[in-house]
């Protein structure tokens, strides 16, 4: 009698046991589309199945569903992940499936298995025409069979070995794609990876390589050997067969799940009615799947000559991998429920004050307050300019500094008429990364440094011939005329270029306070997230005011080198007759030397003796037969011009020099500091004034604010049901565990 009577308690037993998993399970999916639709943290476990295109991937992964799932293939047949949530269910004797909405996961629409194969070929077609051709976002269907295991099972794409040739770059740039994918998809820790060889040696490792740079230890891998029953009559000895269901741990290094791999084999042929199509039901194709496993076995015992024990047995077969993984996947998630409820708590905390934070947000959307915040935002992104020039280290130098390198290369280089930069090692901090201030006063510095040292470009004696021409009044040569001509020429050619690349540099360098300035408020909470209208009037007006400040500064700069390169004033180039006459001497003739005593000194001195007098007018002869009446270049007539062109030159260079520098100062730096509040003030002024809407696109962020709303509304709905199933799942583990403990 008590047999009798614990028969339909035992029954009634395994229905309650049953129905607790399929809740369970259910509690799990809705967990994982919560957390692909919402990017939430939640570890759901799951089946991640790694293998490359000629592992047999896509045919286990049917062996495991129970039917044929028509994306299989060889070749790229699909360029996004597919999750399959699959459940037992004994009354669908055809696989009832729903295809989950990509907007909102929390539909879902049932699909015929052509429906789902027809989206899958046109997202695959419409992600090969992208330049990324592979997409991390899963393609979810939900599946009912009376085949079906209890498992959820993510398809990756398969993994490409493209040969190492130039023609096969396209195939080589495709195989990196994938396999950032899937490294990707790999790196969530609660995710079983289910690893694919399709090999007789295990020492070739080909999915492990890649899989083992996620988990080296193969801790939450399980390794399956695929086409079992291609391999068997590839063995000539029963120790290669030993070997191969037992590989040494030298050999497969690491603690894989199950401690061994699995060996499986898919038989080939399609479910169909065609001529083409070996089975005519998913019974058949069920029936086969153990139909192979039988004969498996019997190959193995007959290679090896011993009965294979109840251990190898339990690993050979897609009903073994199936039930493994099944019992593994329930003992995870199982193991899991404690955690995942203080996780939908922190979720639906999170959700609330989200919520709470829009309805704040809605709120404020009228003009007095909008106004307030464009106002405070004003204050407090000028203050952050000011420390920026001022010097501050609160912005990370490795994210918003440039070495003088990245700044020559992003801002332009002082490049000269030969077109040769300045070695940056040579510059003081040129290999720190600087921003602001800092970073605006080694560009002066390289500026100084690289202007300064400039040399008078060579001088052609055609030149100076063509630099004489004709006096208005007299056809003889006035060589310091000519020197002026000369001089003055080059100094406009030589340092134009470098006023235009210093500013374009300070320009640049001023542009990038924009984003350290934003990066500085978004880090102390002063950021007006959400107000992009209004974000991009102040950016705008601020590159405007860079831009136009740099332009006006230069104009000014322009006007000083034209007015010095337009008249000579000899007051500005005679300070170093010393120089000159250094110069002059260094040629080692005393004819030039001595004409020179008597242009620049003697004629000033006012010396009568006759003696003096005499040599004066003889060495006064010989200076204008040189140069006033004779148009031959005479050597000394010709380093005198040299000589004098060098003087203005350098002259011109340093005037150059100390003005510009002073004049970027004070009409670009300075302004940012007591013009730009003012100017950013009126615009502001103005366009509230003007029409707020256009300033803060105020309908279009209430419409998105609104939205936002929805979305979390619903968000929040599902945490909150998601957090009593697991909740109730949680309370009926605990009674269980109970009843078993007494």
């Amino acid at each position: 009698m008590a047999g009798e009577e614990s028969s339909p308690d035992s029954a009634t037993k395994n229905i309650d046991e049953l129905e607790g998993q399929w809740r369970l399970y259910e509690a799990y999916n809705e967990l994982h589309g919560l957390a692909q639709e919402f990017d939430t943290p939640f570890d759901a476990p799951a089946v991640l199945v790694v293998g490359h295109q000629t592992d047999g991937k896509s045919a286990l992964v049917e062996a495991l569903m129970g039917f044929q799932f028509n994306h299989v293939g060889g070749g790229t047949k699909t360029r996004r992940p597919i999750t399959l949530h699959m459940k037992y269910n004994p009354e669908c004797d055809t696989p009832l499936c729903h295809l989950l909405s990509d907007s909102d996961p929390s539909v879902s629409h049932e699909k015929s298995l052509q429906d789902i194969q027809a989206y899958i070929e046109a997202e695959n077609m419409r992600l090969e025409k992208e330049t990324c051709q592979f997409s991390a976002k899963e393609i979810i269907i939900r599946i009912e069979y009376k085949y079906c295991p209890n498992l959820t099972i993510i398809d990756t794409p398969g993994l490409v070995a493209p040969a190492p040739s130039r023609k096969n770059r396209a195939l080589q740039a495709q195989a990196r794609a994938v396999e950032s994918l899937v490294r990707a998809k790999m790196q969530h820790r609660e995710l079983i990876i289910l690893c694919l060889e399709d090999c007789n040696d295990w020492s070739n490792a080909t999915t492990r390589r890649v899989v083992m740079q996620i988990d080296p230890e193969l801790s939450r891998t399980v390794v399956v050997a695929t086409k079992l029953d291609t391999k068997i009559p590839q063995f000539a000895r029963a120790s290669d067969v030993e070997v191969f269901l037992s590989p040494p741990a030298s050999t497969l290094d690491g603690f894989m799940l199950g401690d061994s791999p699995f060996f499986t084999s898919v038989p080939s042929g399609r479910v169909g009615f065609g001529p083409e199509s070996v089975f005519r039901s998913n019974d058949e194709f069920k029936q086969a799947i153990s139909s192979r496993e039988v004969e498996d076995l019997v190959a193995l015992e007959e290679k090896l000559g011993r009965a294979l024990s109840k251990q190898e047995r339990s690993r050979i077969g897609v009903n073994n991998l199936r039930l493994f993984l099944e019992e593994l996947l329930l003992k995870r998630y199982m193991d899991s429920v404690p955690s995942i409820i203080p996780l939908l708590e922190k979720e639906y905390r999170s959700s609330t004050r989200k919520l709470s934070e829009l309805d704040q947000q809605l709120s404020s959307l009228n003009e007095a307050k909008l106004k307030e915040k464009g106002r405070t935002f004003h204050d407090l992104f000028l203050t952050k300019l000011s420390l920026l020039l001022k010097g501050t280290v609160i912005a990370p130098p490795d994210k918003f500094g440039e070495t003088l390198q990245d700044e020559r290369v992003n801002g332009g280089a002082f490049i000269g008429s030969d077109g040769l930069q300045f070695p940056h090692k040579l510059i003081p901090n040129a290999g720190m990364r600087l921003y602001g201030g800092a970073q605006y006063h080694r560009a002066m510095a390289e500026f100084r440094f690289v202007v300064g040292g400039i040399k008078c470009p060579p001088i052609t004696r055609e030149e100076i011939v063509n630099a004489c021409g004709v006096e208005d009044i007299h056809d003889g040569t006035n060589y310091s005329r000519t020197a002026c001509v000369i001089a003055v020429a080059k100094a406009r050619d030589t340092f134009e270029p470098f006023l235009h690349q210093l500013g374009c540099r300070l320009s640049h360098i001023l542009k990038r306070l924009l984003p350290i300035a934003v990066y500085l408020l978004q880090k102390e909470g002063e950021y007006l997230s959400g107000h992009d209208v209004f974000l991009r009037r102040v950016a705008d007006a601020f590159n405007n005011f860079a831009e136009s400040t740099e332009k006006s500064c230069r104009e000014k700069c322009m006007e000083d080198l034209v007015s010095t390169t337009r008249y000579v004033t000899w007051s500005l180039h005679n300070k170093n007759r010393a120089g000159l006459r250094q110069f002059l001497d260094s040629f080692g003739g005393s004819e030039q030397s001595a004409i020179i005593d008597v242009k620049l000194s003697h004629l000033a001195s006012g010396n009568d003796s006759n003696m003096s007098t005499q040599t004066t007018e003889t060495r006064l002869a010989d200076l204008l037969d040189s140069t006033l009446w004779n148009r031959r270049l005479a050597p000394s007539s010709e380093r005198i011009v040299y000589a004098l062109v060098q003087q203005i030159f350098h002259g011109i260079r340093e005037y150059f020099l100390a003005s510009t520098e002073l004049k970027f100062n004070c009409f670009l730096l300075m302004p940012v500091v007591d013009k730009l509040p003012a100017m950013l003030r009126e615009d502001l002024e103005s366009a509230f004034e003007d029409n707020l809407d256009n300033v803060f696109d105020i309908t279009n962020l209430r419409h998105s604010v609104a939205q936002d709303k929805r979305q979390t509304e619903i968000e929040l709905k599902r945490v909150q049901k998601l957090k009593e199933k697991f909740r109730y799942i949680h309370e009926q583990l605990n009674s269980q565990q109970a009843m078993f403990g007494q």
